[in-house]
């Protein structure tokens, strides 16, 4: 039955409230967005309650018709008496479907199971009785009871030492597992003490924000929950399903940083789900509350890809619509920045222009920024037709510290926090110091220098403040550590961009933020007919600028190899990367032979 609105506090304001009864019990559904949309059902963990994932839910109920509930006995939904065997994966498949059957009658639904929601998840896509309600199942922080269960046999059975140092680092983050199994104690913690400690717990831990989130049950369902853990794990464990198999699409999302749940439990998953997408997140282990904009866009870009009747729908699992690529890419790239928020300055062309390309081809969410507004948005344009699930051109001049304050917070929000920041903007200026003026100075520094101490500082604030991590690339150049007779002030901005990118590396390391400082060499980019000679009339650099564009052209090394090079630096977390070999020779010349670097100094270039 259809109830009234959800008030305010509980981070679903404007959720229409209803009661699904199911054997003996109530559950309490929240529902947001149109219910005429794809349904998109979240289904919560331990000790949480459907508050959990009210971030999330909120960026997705303009696109989808939003489901939430209490699992029974959490939040305000009512438990089974008695409670021994009230919380099998059975009963909890019989509230699924008559959740599934109020909110969507006509059409499989669309399921988000995070921690045990994610084991409640994998039981309701492997059983018989729920093929056909299932349209996509998106998976985080939790494994499937029997794949676990199988897990630890394999890996007992032929006891490798790779194989058994993986048992002994899973057994031990599911230490609270035999301690949920103990009689009483658990419900006196869970009632007393440690239920009062646990949202500062989780702020310290994991900056989990405590807005909202936990709600008042919070001891009642920490409580009532252990009967999770006693009623499903030991039976699981000792006669798993062998035919666990999924009969819809998956979508697995695995947090890096989780304490609880090792990645090398899902190396045999795609045997279980034929196609099954996978991401990795920079992230702990409550992501829908760390990092419910990114859990968004995954979820809302294979809720697309899947949804029957759509404009992206596909029939078979492992596969998108044309609009995201046709087939699902599962390499590292796509995994690592697949949904991720990228942030690139000087996109309008060049290695800017690659980079976003390179990260939309990724799967990435790019937004595209420089001076030259329609060359940005043109970027973004292109992006979309790539795959981006998301790509948006933005006018900003990376000097002015003031637009890029105003760019910050508007990327924040309507994207997100940024995942990779690519300061990438950059001009060119060649010529004797003598000729160079304090405005050639100025103009060189304020964007090659200071574009990337404002990107650095503004976006970085941010990753930090969020607490989740994040990547920095800054470009630099060969010119960093190649001295020259005529790039003494491009060369000081890039030598400049180097050391930054290593200080700042090693003060962000500990927040979990890597720093990459990029250095191409000679790249064949617009670069050259922008750059300014000093020391010689208009008509002169004119004829410059044609002559550095033919050198750079005849040398033919493309901004694509450039753009590979980031992305890969950024997946390997690397400090200095040299792309071109000259670049290379003459890093490696700078860290062993910097006397030969100082002759080639004085060759005056062939210009």
């Amino acid at each position: 039955m259809t109830g009234h609105d959800i008030g305010h506090g509980t981070g679903l304001e404007g959720a229409r409230e209803r009661w699904v009864r199911t054997g003996g019990i109530e559950l309490c559904v929240a529902e947001l967005g149109e219910a005429e949309r794809p349904t998109v059902v979240l289904l919560h963990g331990y000790p949480d309650s459907k508050e959990v994932w009210s971030a999330a839910a909120g960026r997705l109920r303009d696109r989808f018709h939003v489901v939430l509930y209490d699992v029974r006995g959490c939040g305000r939904s009512t438990a089974p008496r008695p409670l021994r065997g009230g919380f099998t994966l059975e009963k909890l498949t019989d509230d699924f479907l008559a959740v599934a059957d109020a909110v969507s009658p006509d059409a499989p639904v669309h399921v988000v199971g995070h921690d045990w929601g994610s084991v409640q998840g994998w039981e309701f896509v492997t059983v018989p009785r729920t093929e056909g309600r299932i349209a996509s199942f998106t998976s985080v922080s939790g494994p499937g009871l029997d794949h676990f269960a199988l897990w630890i046999r394999k890996r007992a059975g032929r006891p490798t030492p790779r194989r058994v140092a993986q048992l002994l680092g899973q057994g031990a983050r599911s230490w609270y597992v035999s301690a949920l199994h103990t009689p009483v104690l658990p419900e006196a913690l869970m009632r007393g003490p440690l239920m009062k400690q646990w949202p500062k717990i989780l702020e310290r831990s994991e900056k989990v924000p405590s807005d909202a989130y936990p709600t008042a049950s919070l001891p009642k369902d920490a409580a009532h929950g252990a009967w999770l853990y006693r009623d499903n794990v030991r039976a699981r464990l000792r006669r798993p399903r062998t035919d666990a198999y999924a009969h819809a699409p998956v979508q697995l999302i695995t947090p890096t940083g989780d304490a609880f749940l090792s990645a090398r439990l899902y190396d045999d998953l795609d045997q279980w789900a034929p196609g099954l997408v996978r991401h990795t997140l920079a992230a702990k282990h409550w992501v829908p509350r760390t990092r419910p904009d990114q859990l968004a866009a995954w979820i809302g870009e294979f809720v697309n890809a899947h949804e029957r009747g759509g404009t992206e729908a596909v029939g078979t699992a492992g596969t998108r619509g044309a609009g995201a690529r046709g087939a699902v890419d599962n390499s590292p790239y796509a995994q690592a920045f697949g949904g991720r928020l990228v942030l690139v300055t000087g996109a309008a062309s060049g290695i800017g222009r690659a980079t976003a390309f390179a990260f939309a081809e990724a799967g990435a969410r790019v937004v595209a920024v420089d001076r030259d507004a329609e060359g940005a948005t043109r970027t973004a344009e292109l992006a979309r037709l790539l795959g981006a699930p998301g790509a948006w051109g933005e006018c900003a001049d990376v000097a002015d510290e003031q637009a890029m304050e105003k760019l910050a917070a508007k990327v924040a929000a309507e994207y997100g926090v940024v995942d990779v920041l690519v300061n990438n903007a950059g001009i060119g200026l060649a010529g004797p110091f003598m000729d160079t003026s304090a405005e050639d100075w100025r103009k060189v520094l304020d964007v090659n220098l200071w574009g990337v101490i404002h990107g650095c500082r503004i976006f970085g604030r941010q990753m930090a403040e969020r607490g989740q991590g994040g990547h920095i690339v800054n470009t630099a150049s060969a010119a960093a550590f190649q001295p020259s007779r005529t790039l003494s002030a491009y060369g000081t901005s890039k030598a400049a961009v180097l050391m930054l990118s290593q200080s700042l590396r090693a003060e962000l390391a500990g927040q979990g933020i890597g720093v990459t400082a990029i250095c191409p060499g000679l790249v064949n980019t617009n670069i050259t007919g922008t750059a300014r000679f000093t020391g010689v009339p208009e008509e002169e650099q004119q004829r410059l600028r044609k002559k550095a564009t033919r050198a750079y052209g005849r040398r033919n090394y493309p901004p694509e190899k450039v753009a590979d090079a980031v992305l890969r630096s950024v997946l390997r977390n690397q400090a200095v990367v040299p792309v071109t070999p000259e670049a290379h020779g003459a890093h490696f010349l700078s860290r062993f032979a910097p006397r030969v670097l100082r002759a080639i100094a004085r060759i005056d270039p062939p210009l």
